[in-house]
């Protein structure tokens, strides 16, 4: 029976994130340099939203771009941005069609003013989708997120548009670049590392983890659908006891 034949349709995740790695070692394995790595990611990209969108998925937030990787070789660097402007375009009409909204996330100001541009017109284009909302963390990482979030916070506070009281967690996540999507249920990381990488760190408190051997690139529709069975065997219980969880209302 394949993967997508076992998934439970009325238990799907509501919000999938995903730390796509591998790229380059995919690359550096046959002798190739890694900006072919980064092509075929993308092609792992289409085909993740694709699945994601099969089978109901509301949210897919992808880890694009992190804050440091900016440190990188500037001509990779350059070449990632490249690329980046020119699957935009290229993936935008399949995107409409397949009723795919694209949400960006992360620090956009540093990016090139031809990235956002392109950026722009892909999440206008997109704006009137109404199934899975793909979430590009672009520029991206927690430590900047909830930084930016502290600081906003503290301003309103001297502000005195909110009361240093009234800080809980909602109020925090307000300030967040997520605000308005769920957390994640299940984080997929790629490329058999065991790490979460500075990845929505206030969002995954209670996400279950899933890590794969694959290489990105080599990551298809089967590969997410059998994270999503394996999530679906799983007990979730927020800090409560499984008697609890099982306990009928």
């Amino acid at each position: 029976m394949s993967y997508i034949d076992q998934i439970d349709k009325e238990r799907v995740p509501k919000h999938i994130a995903v730390i796509m790695d591998g790229n380059g070692r995919w690359a550096k394995r046959r002798d190739l340099d890694r900006s072919f790595g980064h092509r075929e990611g993308i092609s792992a990209v289409r085909r993740a939203i694709e699945a994601a969108s099969k089978i109901g998925i509301d949210y897919l937030t992808l880890y694009t771009f992190s804050t440091e990787n900016w440190k990188r070789p500037e001509e990779e660097v350059k070449a990632l941005m490249s690329l980046m402007i020119q699957a935009v375009a290229n993936e935008t009409p399949d995107l409409v069609k397949n009723n795919v909204r694209i949400k960006v996330i992360g620090d956009i100001d540093r990016l090139p003013s031809d990235t956002k541009k392109a950026l722009d017109l892909c999440l206008e284009t997109t704006a009137a989708c109404t199934g899975t909302t793909a979430v590009l963390a672009l520029s991206y990482s927690s430590k900047w997120e909830l930084t930016n979030a502290m600081k906003n916070i503290v301003r309103d506070v001297q502000q005195g548009k909110i009361d240093e009281n009234a800080v809980t967690e909602d109020l925090i996540s307000s300030y967040l670049t997520t605000k308005g999507i769920p957390d994640p249920d299940i984080l997929i990381r790629t490329g058999g590392e065991l790490r979460i990488s500075n990845f929505l760190l206030w969002q995954i408190a209670y996400s279950e983890l899933y890590f794969s051997e694959e290489l990105w690139p080599d990551f298809n529709e089967d590969s997410l659908y059998k994270a999503v069975v394996d999530y679906q065997t799983r007990e979730r219980r927020f800090g409560k006891t499984s008697e609890q969880v099982s306990a009928k209302p």
